[in-house]
């Protein structure tokens, strides 16, 4: 990690139904109401013991920062807890409370305040893949997963903007592009991570940011977002409905997927509408039976870790969510538990918005491609230190 928050699970990080389907209306206000514990419907229901880890690892990586660094929200509406310094206190106080559920719940309504954000929530989901590799190219096994290219360069442009490009004969042109890299702009350079079996499974494995490959081997390993070419990123699925090929409401993981396998003749050339690409690194320090590293730098836990949008809450904060989740027999279940805003999303944008790991394997791709619910938020805030 070269910065705390660079994101490992994709710099797109988000949701195949947030991302297809047409845009919602964003709320760029972010009222924030103070709400009593005691009207958090499920608040005494739920576990906040099992969550004490979860809490010192964040507390670990914000106390190891200047006090004066921003953990983002929107300017003048968050109380507490946009410095990392504002941390202090919560963060000291969490080191001497026990993992008994009655002392971890009364260090919760000690040291952190619940606002109800006045805005409808709208949650999403996102996972990490599981796909099938091969060291080496051959047979199935032709589509390539690249590492960053040496060339690759992400700067600031005169006017101070960051911009994402090469250098080409002394002038800085963009990076090349979706359609050049597939024609072979990179061949040769032994980047190669790994080989695929198809187009589709690098495309979906880039939009979600990180996924398990099994190799030919039997062997597991983690790949995640290590940088991307700076193209902006185009949803296929919005693609779709403008063309009438699919209606906005029936947008999904597993439609799109059909698609694009039923249509091979045209799969390549609406992949390439979205130009922006994503290339990888292997992630071996992390086991297998947690999830990848979100922008934080600390692995996500499924149903706990989501992703927010930076500009409007504070990396770090817990988020207590109030909404209805997919279940496997097909209908949706009540869902009302405490997460961490721990990752971000280039597609998680608006007050709001959040997106929830839900881990890997196929329940966790099945919940991430149907999760498309609205519902209250209510965003915990640390109590300054005394």
């Amino acid at each position: 990690m070269k910065k705390i928050f660079l994101r490992l699970g994709s710099c797109l990080g988000l949701s195949l139904l947030a991302s297809c389907a047409a845009p919602e209306h964003e709320e760029s206000r972010l009222d924030l109401t103070p709400v009593p514990y005691a009207m958090i419907e499920g608040w005494t229901a739920e576990s906040p013991g099992s969550l004490l880890p979860v809490l010192r690892g964040e507390c670990q990586r914000i106390m190891r920062l200047p006090p004066e660094t921003r953990l983002g929200g929107a300017d003048g509406t968050i109380p507490n807890g946009s410095l990392a310094g504002q941390w202090s206190g919560a963060c000291t106080a969490l080191q001497s409370v026990g993992s008994s559920g009655d002392e971890a719940r009364r260090y919760f309504e000690t040291w952190f305040a619940p606002y109800l954000v006045s805005n409808d929530g709208l949650l999403t989901g996102y996972y990490e893949p599981q796909l099938y590799a091969s060291a080496e190219k051959g047979g199935e096994f032709q589509t390539p997963l690249y590492a960053q290219p040496s060339d690759l360069v992400h700067t600031k442009d005169t006017a101070g903007n960051w911009v994402t490009g090469r250098w080409d004969n002394g002038k800085f042109a963009p990076y090349f592009t979706r359609s050049e890299i597939d024609d072979g702009a990179l061949e040769g350079r032994g980047l190669e991570i790994a080989w695929l079996r198809s187009p589709e499974d690098l495309f979906f494995l880039q939009i979600q940011g990180a996924g398990r490959l099994v190799m030919t081997d039997g062997s597991v390993r983690r790949v995640g977002y290590a940088a991307k070419n700076g193209a902006p990123y185009v949803p296929i699925g919005r693609i779709l409905v403008n063309q009438n090929e699919m209606a906005a409401q029936d947008v999904s993981l597993a439609t799109l997927r059909a698609w694009l396998v039923a249509h091979p003749d045209r799969a390549r050339q609406i992949m390439e509408q979205n130009q922006n690409y994503v290339f990888f690194r292997r992630i071996d320090t992390v086991p297998l039976d947690r999830g990848a590293p979100g922008s934080m730098g600390i692995p996500l836990t499924p149903g706990r870790s989501i992703a927010i949008d930076r500009s409007i809450l504070p990396i770090g904060v817990p988020v207590w969510l109030d909404t209805h989740l997919p279940q496997a027999n097909g209908g949706e279940g009540h869902w009302m538990h405490l997460t961490f805003a721990q990752d971000v999303g280039s597609d998680i944008r608006g007050v709001g918005r959040a997106d929830l790991f839900t881990g890997w394997g196929e329940e966790a791709e099945q919940v991430a491609g149907k999760l498309r619910s609205h519902g209250r938020m209510i965003v915990f805030l640390p109590h300054p230190p005394a």
